[in-house]
């Protein structure tokens, strides 16, 4: 696969970050605007955080294109990584925001500052929103799946998480509007800590990925299907590391000493086909060695190997 084809899903996922973008930037001014005509804290607290998601976005988005750079002499491997530092950049981006308002949130509760009454247009303001940003949360997440995109997939589930913050909100609003002004700064407080807990969620996730850590249950799964193939009798070694939205595999087989060099290297293909096929792998490196097990063994073998590798990990 060219540069040029892995960089096809890239293009294609800018364009889903670019309607966040347009959309947060849209709700963002909204409702600050008429949060702040209106003394709503719970509708400046939302948009505060459609703000957040802006520089978020413009952030993806441009470790999107970082990404797509080739290879260069300092960048064997090319630049997929920047797509996962510029999430790690987004979420102490988030973390300082959220921190923000959670000081000021805390600040106004305690002085008894709570809002009168308001109007309908708060609440319309909120309730449109959180349509909004679901209409792009399904477009996003469809968008993601097609190009097997995890960092636009990851964007399609922050604009979930808005849509549900904005409905929390126009609650708050239609309980302020009752008399209970204090639910107004409970939720803003409320959306404060949803802020903080994706600020967390991201940086677990880019440090994960940058540290090359990889999910053990992946593993297993590529390893048995590396281990339905007829030949294969061990999975000696397995690694995999991610590049951005590419899954990196490092295994070591062992096979049928009997088989030739050409009916050893169809066997690695195989497995490279089927692997890029059912677990969207762009680079697999596989290394041969023979095995001198009889075939009687062979069957039993490839189960023992298995078997250990489990109890292995369920040791750790």
């Amino acid at each position: 696969m060219t540069p040029e084809s892995h960089n096809l899903p890239l293009k294609r996922a800018e364009k889903g970050v670019w309607i966040s973008i347009f959309s947060y930037i849209a709700i963002a001014c909204l409702k600050t605007g008429v949060g702040f005509i209106f003394n709503s804290k719970a509708l400046l607290a939302d948009g505060l955080n459609n703000f957040t998601d802006v520089v978020s976005s413009v952030t993806v988005l441009l470790g999107l294109k970082i990404a797509q750079r080739p290879s260069d002499e300092n960048h064997p491997y090319g630049h997929w990584k920047f797509e996962t530092i510029a999430s790690l950049i987004t979420s102490f981006i988030m973390a300082f925001i959220g921190l923000q308002l959670l000081t000021n949130v805390i600040k106004s509760i305690l002085s008894g500052d709570h809002p009168g009454r308001f109007n309908l247009l708060t609440i319309s303001v909120a309730f449109l929103s959180a349509i909004a940003l679901f209409l792009v949360y399904l477009h996003n997440s469809k968008l993601a799946k097609s190009v097997n995109s995890k960092g636009l997939m990851a964007a399609s589930k922050d604009n979930l998480n808005d849509s549900l913050t904005s409905i929390t909100t126009a609650i708050a609003l239609i309980a302020a509007n009752y008399g209970f002004g204090w639910i107004d700064s409970a939720m803003a407080l409320l959306v404060s800590l949803i802020i903080l807990k994706a600020a967390v969620s991201i940086f677990r996730e880019a440090v994960f990925e940058l540290s090359d850590g990889f999910d053990q249950d992946d593993l297993d799964q590529y390893i048995t299907l590396i281990m339905n193939h007829d030949g294969v009798s061990h999975v000696d070694s397995i690694k995999a590391r991610y590049y951005g939205a590419n899954i990196y595999v490092d295994t070591t087989i062992s096979v049928n000493p009997s088989l030739t060099v050409k009916e050893s290297h169809k066997i690695t293909e195989d497995i490279e086909d089927e692997l890029k096929a059912r677990y969207h792998v762009a680079f697999i490196d596989i290394h041969v060695e023979p095995d001198d097990i009889p075939d009687a063994n062979r069957s039993a073998s490839a189960t023992a190997s298995l078997n250990e590798h489990h109890d292995q990990h369920s040791k750790k």
